[in-house]
């Protein structure tokens, strides 16, 4: 099993959902976080001030799969969330170790 953590824009959150679905992707953890790569954020104006914005925000996908999945899945992920331009995001891949399903006690990828 993998778990695919991905950082995208959150105005192609829908975009990408809609690819994961057609995939067959059962389940999807999405988290509304700020953080900065390679752009460190930028300056804004308001009021007639200069500010500048550090962390920006992002959307966070987590998604536990089969291995099988992986290749298809990320493919999917970067397809659908790529805009050309600085800040696109981050897709992470891990090893899962095990996954247990509360409910009903199932263990593994019957967990998922």
């Amino acid at each position: 099993m993998k778990k695919i953590e991905a950082i995208i824009k959150p105005f192609k959150l829908d975009e990408v959902k809609d690819k994961l679905n057609e995939l067959g992707v059962q389940g999807i953890t999405v988290t509304e976080v700020k953080g900065f790569g390679r752009q460190k954020g930028h300056t804004e104006l308001y009021r007639g001030a200069e500010y500048v914005v550090d962390f920006l925000p992002k959307i966070k996908m987590e998604i536990i799969l089969a291995d099988s999945q992986t290749e298809e899945v990320v493919n999917a992920i970067t397809k659908a969330a790529q805009t050309g331009r600085i800040g696109d995001g981050k897709i992470f891949i891990t090893k899962l170790e095990e996954a247990v399903r509360i409910r009903t006690g199932e263990k593994g990828e019957d967990a998922i």
